[in-house]
């Protein structure tokens, strides 16, 4: 008679591992009062801002009777910048500091497997990227007065934007966490460079305005393709009238953020390691 003798201590699988990931990530994220301001609070707070601050301004069409607040106005962009620096900003300064202060060294001599770690940052991103926006959109659709989709459309729009946009602005932020050479300088050497391409990419000012070769150099990453996407869910169709081509593009929008995950992912890869650079 034969008998299957099992491992005692067999490892867990990299599913189950990757899943208690998430929730180590989630806790870590939470006890981070830095990342859950610049990451996860600062929309909604630039959100009241600009709101308050223009709420005597009408950013609608007069000639065509379209009326739209302050708050209708930006809702879309903080959006969109909520995505972006969930993925993008959360994750580069995220991982540039525990390859700098041992963490990755450490777990990279562990039993648990890469795929496992991308798991629990990913679903940490995913997690609060959408706590994120439905904080925004309760703030901005009932307190604050902004006009919320009312076509089912428009609503599956939001959600494969929001999918698109997260995961290719989380594979920008692994590549850029191999920039920072140490962890005290992760969010000065990350932040700035990302604000700046706000500003370029229609999140603050009116994309079709600014000169060529800086729409140019924001076409080339995900944050101008994602608050396109988000002006046609939340704005008036007579917006697309503003946009490059006069057209909302929603087409290109999938294509150009699908191709940043491919290329993302294969820049990742190259870029990321377990050890910080001498």
């Amino acid at each position: 008679m034969s008998t299957t003798i099992s491992a005692p201590n067999a490892l867990p699988g990299v599913i189950k591992v990757g899943i208690a990931r998430i929730g180590y990530e989630l806790r870590t994220y939470v006890r981070t009062p830095d990342s859950m301001f610049f990451n996860f609070s600062f929309p909604l707070m630039m959100l009241l801002v600009f709101s308050v601050a223009f709420s005597a301004q009408d950013f609608g069409i007069p000639q065509l009777g379209i009326e739209v607040s302050s708050a209708q106005y930006y809702l879309p962009a903080m959006v969109a910048m909520g995505i972006f620096i969930s993925g993008a900003q959360n994750l580069g300064i995220d991982i540039a500091t525990e390859r700098n202060d041992g963490t990755l060294k450490r777990l990279a001599g562990s039993p648990i497997a890469p795929v496992s770690y991308f798991m629990g940052k990913f679903g940490q991103v995913f997690i609060t990227g959408f706590v994120q926006l439905v904080i925004l959109l309760v703030v901005g659709g009932v307190f604050l007065g902004a006009g919320l989709p009312n076509e089912p459309i428009k609503w599956l729009t939001l959600a494969w934007i929001f999918v698109l946009g997260i995961v290719s602005s989380a594979v920008l932020g692994i590549t850029l966490s191999a920039i920072p050479r140490s962890a005290k300088s992760a969010t000065s050497v990350i932040v700035p460079p990302l604000l700046i391409l706000q500003f370029i990419s229609g999140v603050y000012l009116q994309f079709s305005q600014l000169p060529e070769w800086l729409q140019n150099i924001a076409s080339l990453f995900p944050l101008k393709w994602i608050a396109q996407g988000m002006r046609y869910v939340f704005l008036p169709d007579a917006y697309q009238g503003a946009e490059i081509g006069g057209q909302w593009n929603l087409a290109g929008v999938a294509i150009v953020l699908a191709l940043w995950f491919i290329v993302g992912t294969v820049g990742a890869a190259v870029t990321f390691r377990w050890t910080k650079r001498n």
